[in-house]
């Protein structure tokens, strides 16, 4: 059992980034993939049948599966996608494969992003944790469960990460984030630490860095114009931080990435 690959896709919508991942693919015999979709429209594709993605809906695919995502251009897709190797859960898999599509609410963001978290450390530990954290969702689903609506302490989350997605092209401040979730800055610093190993503004940072690898490959716009959309104060800052982050400035990540992606 392993997590191979946990990503957030930010408002899927330029022409080159839906050409990447609207690619018709599949996986290896023995993994399966879950898309989960917070926001837009498209169409989700698996074998032979055709489905509509509308928000908090979750998408089972086995290994082998043929499966594209075609998303509307008006309504930019933003999802999660969660691919684990598990060939003695199989069964689970093609069960709940002929589900699709599976309406689980808007309210998991939290839960794949502490997935994508763990699935990502680099301790042994925390990626079976997150691999057990989603076979247990899998199995509620299955057994028919009702899942329990997010609360408590990870709805306040959940209503931080969803603001913070939906504001990364704005000037956000970490007292506008615990304003939003009526909640002290001091106290929601450390939840936020203590449940998602960062603190809201390093994910927010993080978050910012996502949208602008999209848009160097899959936009003309300048990195003057990338760092303005994104609220930067400068296109030195915008650089400086960019390149530690990928360890490429943004013009190299940009042509590198052009190059792997044939244009």
């Amino acid at each position: 059992m392993e997590l191979l690959d946990a990503v957030f896709v930010f408002q899927m919508h330029e022409e080159q980034e839906l050409l990447w991942h609207q690619r018709v693919h599949s996986h290896e015999k023995g993994q399966f993939e879950l898309h989960y979709f917070v926001s837009g429209s498209g169409t989700f594709s698996n074998a032979h049948n055709r489905y509509v993605i509308s928000p908090g809906s979750l998408f089972v695919t086995t290994g082998q599966t043929i499966h594209s995502i075609e998303a509307n251009v008006e309504e930019s897709l933003t999802y999660y996608a969660t691919l684990l190797s598990c060939p003695e859960e199989l069964e689970l898999a093609k069960r709940l494969e002929a589900m699709n599509p599976i309406k689980v609410g808007t309210n998991w963001r939290f839960f794949f992003e502490e997935v994508r978290d763990k699935g990502l450390s680099q301790t042994r530990e925390l990626r079976i944790s997150a691999c057990h954290q989603v076979l247990g969702l899998l199995y509620n689903l299955a057994a028919g469960t009702k899942i329990e609506e997010v609360k408590g302490e990870n709805i306040r989350l959940e209503k931080a990460i969803r603001y913070m997605q939906r504001h990364v092209f704005d000037k956000v401040d970490l007292q506008m984030i615990a304003n939003h979730v009526q909640l002290d800055h001091s106290y929601f610093v450390r939840l936020f630490k203590k449940r998602m190993n960062t603190t809201p503004m390093q994910y927010y940072s993080n978050l910012q860095l996502e949208a602008a690898r999209a848009l160097l490959t899959s936009t003309n716009l300048s990195v003057k114009e990338i760092a303005d959309k994104l609220q930067f104060c400068s296109e030195f800052h915008f650089s400086k931080r960019f390149k530690q982050s990928t360890g490429a400035s943004p013009s190299a990540y940009r042509k590198t990435h052009l190059q792997l992606l044939g244009t």
